[in-house]
């Protein structure tokens, strides 16, 4: 099991760009090309208009945040609280449970958003690049026990 330990931060990596290349491909065309059609269908869901220009500005900029790596943890839970309300207000996961094929997209997308907000973006980022420095945290002695 130590072995894939060392995987993580390589997997950290693929998960971030991952979920922003996806969040990018869904977050540009509500903001560009298709923000006429993003508006009316926020608006028929009950939502401000403005939502629409909120989901794509976040879609577009936390995935570019996330693939760099950088403001992870914050990025990671704006974008699962933005899928959590798409799942229950877009795609009727409280509704109806069962039809998973209806939300299992957007569910994948929270799940995976939130596992970065939790786990942070790790080794291979702009976080762990600036951040790192900033955290003191005590170095263990070694061979020494706390209890002594």
């Amino acid at each position: 099991m130590e072995g894939l330990e060392k995987l993580k931060p390589l997997a950290l990596l693929l998960l971030r760009v991952a979920l922003g290349i996806i969040f990018i491909s869904h977050g540009y065309p509500k903001l560009f090309s298709q923000l006429q059609h993003t508006t009316e269908t926020f608006a028929h869901l009950g939502f401000p208009a403005y939502f629409a220009y909120i989901s794509g500005v976040l879609e577009l900029f936390g995935g570019i945040l996330l693939i760099v790596g950088l403001f992870t943890r914050i990025t990671g839970l704006l974008l699962a609280g933005e899928m959590a309300v798409a799942l229950v207000k877009v795609h009727g996961i409280l509704a109806n449970p069962m039809a998973v094929h209806n939300y299992e997209f957007p569910l994948a997308m929270a799940v995976g958003s939130f596992a970065l907000a939790a786990l942070g973006a790790g080794l291979i980022s702009l976080d762990h690049a600036i951040f790192a420095k900033q955290r003191n945290f005590p170095k263990k002695a070694k061979g020494r026990d706390k209890r002594d």
